[in-house]
C-alpha cells in the first residue's frame, strides 16, 4: 500500500467509516447516504418542520450509517455487516423514529414527563447514541457523556446511593433514572434534541454539503494549483503555497483530516523535494489543514453552534472571524519563510509550475460559487425583492448548492461537448452530484452523533449544579487569578482535543468552562461592554472567551498523542507520526497565542474599531507579536537565534498581544533592536570562501 493510499484509507476509517460493504449493501448504504441529503435539503427548503421532527429524523439517518459503514473495532469486517450491527441499527433507528410518530405526545400531551414506553425508548435511546459515538469518533465521548450521567444519578436521593465526597457531593442529591431520561429525551432544550444537534440538523448539514459538492467538482485540486502558481516559486515556495491551499481548500472542508489527504499528497511531497525535513512538511501540512476551521465563511460546525448558544447572528461571526483568520494563515507563512530561511531553501522552478491565469480561468466558476454564498450570507436576499437583509446561513447555504448543481452539470455539459459526447458530460455531471450528496451525508455522521452526545453533558449540566461547582474549583486551583483560569482551560481543552473532536470539544468548553471563565473576567476587572443583536444584549468579553474556546477545540487534531491529522500527514510523508505531531503542535502554539489576544483585546475580532487606520495599525502589530513568537519558538529571524535573544522576542510577543499604543511601541522597539543586532553581528563576520 503506498503513503497516499494508507492516508486515504486513514481518512475513510476516520471520516467515511472503514467499511466497504458489496452488492446490496452498497445500494443501501447509497440510498441511505443520498435520501438524507436530500431530506435535509427538503426540510431546509421548506422551513416549517416541527424541530423534534427534524432532528430526531436528523439522528435517525445518522443511527443508520454509523452501524452500517463504522466497524466496531479493527478486527470486525470491513466488506460484511454482522448480524448484530443490524440488530444495532434497526433499533437505534426504531428509538429516533420513535420521537418522529410521537411527538405530539412528547411535546404537547405528557409535558415532557415521560409514561413507561417514552422512558424504555429514551434508555434505548442514549444507550443507542452512546454507542454509536463510540464507533464514530471514538471512545472519549461516550466515556464523558457516561462519567455525567454517573454524577447525575448519584447522591443519597438518587439511583446510585452514593455519598460524593467534597465538593461533588454539595452540587446535587443525586436524579433518578426516570428523571434523568426526561431531561434528555423528552424535551427539545438541552437534552439530546437540544442546541447542538440542532444546529447540526438545521444549518451545519448543507454546508458540509455544500463543500463536499464543490471538493466533487474539483475545487480542492484548483486551489491546490493555483496556490502554487501564486506563491511556489518564492523562498520555502512549497509550503507557502500549502499554507494558502488548506486555506482555500478551508472553505470546502471542514475537517483537518481531509484537508490533509485531498492537498497533501502533492504538497508534503513537494515540499520535501524542496528540502524540508518529512516531519517539518507533514507539520506545517497539519498546522495549515488544521487552522482551516478558522477561514470565514464556513468554519465548521462549532461555530455555527457558537452563533447559537450566544444569540449572535451567524453572519458577525464570520466578520468577527475575518482578521484571526488572516493572521493565523500570515503567521503560518512567517513560519515557513523562517523555516526555509534556517534550511536555505529556495523555491521551485518556474517551468514546474502552473500557469496563473490558465489555472484561474480554469476554476474561475468555483470563486464565483463562492461569492454567490457569501453575498447570501452578507447581503440583501438576492431572489425577494423589497426583502431587505441577507438570508439565513442554511438558507444561503442551500441556493448555493442549488446553484452548485447547475454549475457542475454546465461544466461537465461543456467537458462533454468538447469531447463530442454531450451524454457522457450529462451522465459525469449527474454522478458528481449524487457522489457529492453521499459524501455530504458521510462526513455528516461523526458530526450529528457527537453534538446529540454533547446533548447529553448539557442535559445533566442543567440538572446538577456541576457549573457552580467547576467554577468553585476553577476558582481554586487558579487561586481566583483569571489568567491562571485561562491557562488551566487551555489545558482542560488541549486533554479534551486527545480524544474529543472539534466540534464536541466546543460544546464541553463552552457549556462548562466559559461561564466559569467569564465571571472571572469580570472580577479581574476585564469589562469591555456589550452588543447588542435584536433583543439579545451580549458581553463582549463573553464572545471573547467562547472565541478562546472555539481556537483551542480547532487544536484537536493537531494535539498529541492523538494527533489524527499527524498520522495522515506521516502516512503520506514516510516521517514519525509523533514527531510530526509535537513538531505541528508547536507550529499551531501560534493560534494559542492568537486567542489568548482575543480575550485581552477585542479589537482583534473588529470589535470597537472606530477607523481603518486604526483597523490597519492593530492588524499589524498583531502579526508582528505572532511574528515574535514564531521566532522565540522556532530560533531564527536574520540569523540563528540564542536563548536569551529568544527571551526578548518572547517579551516582544508579550507585549504586542495587551492592548495599548505604549505596550505595542515597546514590543515594536524589543523586535526591531533585535532584529538590528542580528544584522549588524551577522555582517560583523568574515565571508567565507
Amino acid at each position: 500500500m503506498s503513503e497516499v493510499d494508507k492516508a486515504q484509507h486513514l481518512l475513510e476509517e476516520v471520516e467515511f467509516g472503514g467499511r466497504k460493504p458489496r452488492g446490496w449493501v452498497r445500494w443501501l448504504v447509497l440510498g441511505l447516504a443520498v435520501g438524507w441529503s436530500l431530506f435535509q435539503m427538503y426540510a431546509t427548503y421548506v422551513g416549517t418542520l416541527n424541530d423534534l421532527v427534524w432532528r430526531a429524523t436528523h439522528l435517525a439517518f445518522a443511527f443508520a450509517l454509523v452501524f452500517l459503514v463504522y466497524p466496531f473495532g479493527k478486527r470486525s469486517s470491513r466488506s460484511r455487516i454482522p448480524w448484530f450491527d443490524w440488530v444495532l441499527g434497526v433499533v437505534a433507528v426504531g428509538s429516533a423514529l420513535y420521537a418522529v410518530f410521537e411527538y405530539r405526545g412528547i411535546l404537547e400531551e405528557r409535558g415532557g414527563f415521560g409514561n413507561r414506553t417514552d422512558i424504555w425508548v429514551a434508555s434505548s435511546t442514549v444507550v443507542m447514541l452512546l454507542l454509536a459515538a463510540w464507533r464514530a469518533i471514538g471512545p472519549a465521548m461516550p466515556i464523558i457523556a457516561g462519567v455525567f450521567m454517573l454524577f447525575a444519578l448519584s447522591g443519597p436521593a438518587g439511583l446510585i446511593k452514593l455519598e460524593l465526597p467534597g465538593i461533588l457531593g454539595d452540587l446535587h442529591a443525586g436524579a433518578s433514572w426516570r428523571s434523568l431520561m426526561n431531561q434528555l429525551f423528552m424535551n427539545t432544550n438541552d437534552s439530546i434534541w437540544g442546541t447542538p444537534i440542532a444546529v447540526s440538523a438545521e444549518t451545519v448539514f448543507v454546508f458540509v454539503l455544500f463543500g463536499a459538492i464543490l471538493d466533487r467538482a474539483g475545487a480542492g485540486q484548483f486551489f491546490t494549483d493555483l496556490a502554487y502558481s501564486l506563491l511556489g516559486g518564492v523562498r520555502g515556495g512549497p509550503a507557502k503555497a500549502s499554507i494558502i491551499a488548506s486555506a482555500l481548500n478551508g472553505i470546502v472542508s471542514g475537517s483537518s483530516v481531509s484537508n490533509v489527504v485531498t492537498g497533501g499528497h502533492f504538497t508534503i511531497s513537494t515540499m520535501i523535494r524542496a528540502g524540508y525535513t518529512r516531519e517539518k512538511a507533514g507539520a506545517i501540512e497539519v498546522a495549515s489543514s488544521s487552522n482551516g476551521q478558522l477561514m470565514p465563511p464556513v468554519m465548521g460546525a462549532a461555530a455555527f453552534i457558537m452563533a447559537d448558544l450566544l444569540g449572535v447572528p451567524y453572519p458577525q461571526i464570520i466578520i468577527f472571524a475575518i482578521l484571526p483568520a488572516i493572521l493565523a494563515y500570515g503567521s503560518l507563512l512567517v513560519v515557513a519563510d523562517l523555516e526555509a530561511a534556517k534550511l536555505g531553501l529556495r523555491g521551485m522552478a518556474r517551468s514546474e509550475l502552473p500557469d496563473f491565469g490558465k489555472t484561474l480561468r480554469s476554476g474561475l466558476h468555483y470563486l464565483l460559487v463562492l461569492g454567490f454564498l457569501l453575498y447570501c450570507l452578507l447581503f440583501d436576499d438576492p431572489f425577494r425583492a423589497g426583502i431587505n437583509g441577507p438570508l439565513t446561513p442554511n438558507t444561503s447555504a442551500l441556493y448555493t448548492v442549488f446553484a452548485l448543481m447547475l454549475v457542475v452539470l454546465v461544466q461537465e455539459l461543456y467537458l462533454g461537448w468538447r469531447r463530442g459526447n454531450l451524454v457522457m458530460g450529462l451522465r459525469s455531471g449527474a454522478q458528481m452530484i449524487v457522489e457529492g450528496l453521499e459524501n455530504g451525508a458521510r462526513n455528516m455522521v461523526g458530526i450529528a452523533i457527537a453534538t446529540a452526545v454533547a446533548g447529553i453533558i448539557v442535559g445533566v449540566v442543567l440538572i446538577t449544579n456541576v457549573g457552580t461547582g467547576l467554577a468553585d474549583i476553577m476558582r481554586t486551583l487558579s487561586f481566583g487569578n483569571f489568567i491562571a483560569a485561562l491557562v488551566l482551560a487551555q489545558l482542560i481543552s488541549l486533554f479534551l482535543g486527545m480524544g474529543v473532536p472539534t466540534t464536541a470539544n466546543y460544546v464541553i468548553m463552552a457549556t462548562l468552562i466559559a461561564p466559569t471563565l467569564f465571571r472571572l473576567g469580570g472580577e479581574a476587572g476585564l469589562d469591555y461592554g456589550s452588543l447588542t443583536f435584536g433583543t439579545n444584549e451580549i458581553a463582549i468579553l463573553l464572545i471573547c472567551i467562547n472565541f478562546f474556546a472555539f481556537y483551542f477545540g480547532i487544536m484537536a487534531d493537531s494535539t498529541p498523542p492523538v494527533a489524527l491529522a499527524a498520522y495522515a500527514a506521516a502516512a503520506i510523508s514516510k516521517g514519525d507520526p509523533f514527531k510530526t505531531g509535537v513538531q505541528g503542535f508547536v507550529y499551531e502554539l501560534r493560534t494559542a497565542l492568537l486567542a489568548y489576544m482575543i480575550v485581552f483585546d477585542p479589537k482583534i475580532l473588529l470589535i470597537g474599531v472606530s477607523s481603518f487606520g486604526e483597523g490597519v495599525w492593530i492588524a499589524v502589530t498583531a502579526l508582528l507579536g505572532m511574528t515574535a513568537f514564531a521566532v522565540a519558538t522556532i530560533g531564527y529571524l536574520a540569523g540563528n537565534v540564542n536563548w536569551l535573544l529568544r527571551l526578548v522576542m518572547l517579551a516582544s510577543a508579550l507585549l504586542l498581544v495587551s492592548s495599548g499604543f505604549v505596550s505595542d511601541l515597546v514590543g515594536i522597539a524589543l523586535f526591531a533592536t533585535t532584529y538590528a543586532w542580528q544584522r549588524f553581528v551577522l555582517s560583523r563576520r568574515p565571508v567565507q570562501t
